[in-house]
């Protein structure tokens, strides 16, 4: 118990069980409580979310041409803990991957329906068709990776060159020194956690109810609370088992054989779907998307008292930032050996692609069926819930029930990944010295730290679920919002001053240059130089 940082493992989960409770005990007046107070956070600051957005895509732009795209993670001689591939499968599959499974083919269909009205859109039109796929690309490509990027990218230069120590408050300190360390430094870690532990909570949430309406297709045993317990039970054991192999071999061979899931899901959907429509209709759509890139960024709705930007994009960005300064811990740590250049390109660039490929064909597919069923995907939604929207597509391509138990394989193993590697970066935050500092570190105490965390979040996102309903803790993860937003702002200034630093120094004929930051050292026992070279972790 020593080894645990009391303020960022108490405080987070204390305030996510007092929330249960208070819902359990009063639903409808917990989350008209909590609804008011998360309107007034957007209310108050959608428009910082919107300008952000944009700021963070511009940060990543200007980083990977600057002259610190050069560094090396971890030093000149520092060797890659993964290869490229497993990078990027474990990128792809720890952040956004699971919202792709869920909302791909039920998000168009929303926005087919319900456009925003203050933009003149006719419902369930060719223009509302193009406004969905234009969204689409907006809320899964370029803008949520790059809120993943920069607090990652920070962290990963921060530790491994700045040997600064591994923790939020770790990834501000070049910029804001003492301020994050002590006390300071655990309230900000303790504020990270809270907004990711909710998130991964409500997250798994909607896992359990995505994999019970598949597994009530083929038994018909329905999603009462002893199916769901199962479910999560099993979610639970197999982040477990993928503990005690160790992250390297855990998370890593899990993202290996999810991305393969999903590049063979994709290819078949791609080749029986309607691919001609779903690529045409993609192209259109992503023209507009990049033609209106900031109009839709920074659309608001307030001139036009409308809410749907509240209710989706920035939903979003607020889902985003809740995950994003405490999944960098995880990101940043697994980037050793690769420059800036290549982590910006991994992180972010490649998984967006990825993103927008799969958006493509199974939004495309999503329209499409509905368009020519005269609106059956939308029924099937209204009656039966947006989890049932991807099994009702599915009946319409050949082996469906092989293409379906498939699926769930995936949905499966997506969460189960998603999990793991949260919970890997929630128990580095709680735990201090050398505990904290081994990524595959298979001592007594990390491992039964990772079993108490991980059947906390799987209680947490089975009872909310079962009984009060999900939506008390989606909420909830939102009012981490602003206390994210705030880190990973600060994170982007941080690498703007690293920026600047490294651009002083670089100098293309003394190739040594490349691998030094410089850096304002806090007063020793003895006096240090102004800057030093980064070396291998």
């Amino acid at each position: 118990m020593n080894k645990i940082r009391k303020i960022p493992t108490v405080l987070p989960f204390g305030i996510l069980f007092i929330g249960i409770i208070a819902n359990l005990w009063d639903e409808e007046k917990y989350q008209s409580v909590i609804l008011s107070i998360n309107n007034w956070v957007i209310d108050t600051f959608g428009w910082l979310l919107s300008i952000s957005s944009v700021l963070f895509v511009f940060t990543c732009a200007v980083a990977y041409f600057s002259s610190i795209g050069h560094v090396r993670i971890g030093g000149e001689n520092a060797k890659p803990l993964l290869s490229r591939l497993n990078w990027f499968s474990i990128t792809l599959c720890t952040t956004v991957a699971v919202g792709l499974l869920f909302w791909s083919t039920a998000e168009p269909i929303y926005h087919v329906y319900e456009p925003p009205v203050s933009l003149g859109i006719e419902p369930n039109t060719d223009a509302a068709r193009k406004f969905a796929f234009s969204t689409l690309y907006l809320h899964w490509s370029i803008t949520p990776y790059a809120i993943y990027c920069i607090p990652a990218l920070v962290f990963a230069l921060a530790f491994y060159n700045m040997r600064k120590e591994k923790s939020i408050g770790g990834l501000l300190s070049p910029l804001f020194g003492r301020f994050t360390q002590g006390v300071w430094g655990q309230l900000i870690d303790a504020i990270a956690l809270f907004s990711l532990i909710a998130g991964v909570s409500s997250g798994l949430g909607q896992g359990l109810l995505t994999l019970a309406g598949g597994i009530n297709k083929f038994v018909g045993v329905g999603s009462s609370p002893l199916v769901l317990a199962f479910i999560a039970a099993l979610i639970v054991a197999t982040v477990v088992a993928s503990a005690v192999s160790g992250l390297m071999k855990g998370i890593r061979i899990l993202s290996d054989l999810n991305l393969k899931f999903f590049i063979g899901l994709l290819v078949f959907v791609l080749v029986f779907g309607p691919t001609g429509y779903s690529l045409s209709a993609g192209v259109d759509g992503f023209g507009d998307y990049t033609a209106n890139f900031f109009s839709k960024s920074f659309f608001t709705g307030e001139l036009g008292n409308d809410d749907w930007p509240k209710w989706w994009t920035n939903f979003y960005w607020a889902q985003w930032l809740t995950w994003a300064p405490v999944t960098a811990l995880f990101l940043g740590h697994i980037s050793r050996g690769y420059t800036v250049r290549e982590f910006i390109l991994t992180v972010m660039v490649f998984p967006a692609l990825f993103s927008i490929l799969w958006m493509t064909v199974f939004g495309g597919m999503s329209i499409y069926l509905d368009e020519v069923s005269g609106g059956a995907i939308k029924q099937t939604m209204d009656q039966n819930g947006i989890e049932s929207i991807i099994y009702y597509i599915f009946d319409q391509l050949p082996i469906s029930s092989l293409i379906t138990i498939a699926f769930i394989v995936i949905a499966f193993v997506s969460f189960v990944t998603a999990a793991d590697s949260s919970i890997e970066a929630i128990a580095t935050v709680c735990l201090e010295g050398e505990e904290s500092e081994g990524m595959d570190s298979r001592s007594k105490t990390t491992f039964w730290l990772k079993v108490v965390i991980a059947s906390a979040i799987g209680f947490v996102a089975w009872s909310m679920t079962s009984f009060a309903g999900i939506k008390g803790v989606k909420i909830l993860a939102n009012l981490g919002m602003l206390p994210s937003l705030i880190i990973v702002l600060g994170a982007m200034f941080t690498l703007w001053s690293m920026i600047a630093k490294y651009t002083r120094l670089y100098r293309p004929e003394t190739p040594e240059l490349t691998e030094t930051l410089a850096e304002e050292k806090e007063p020793a026992a003895a006096p240090v130089p102004a800057q030093i070279v980064i070396q291998e972790s």
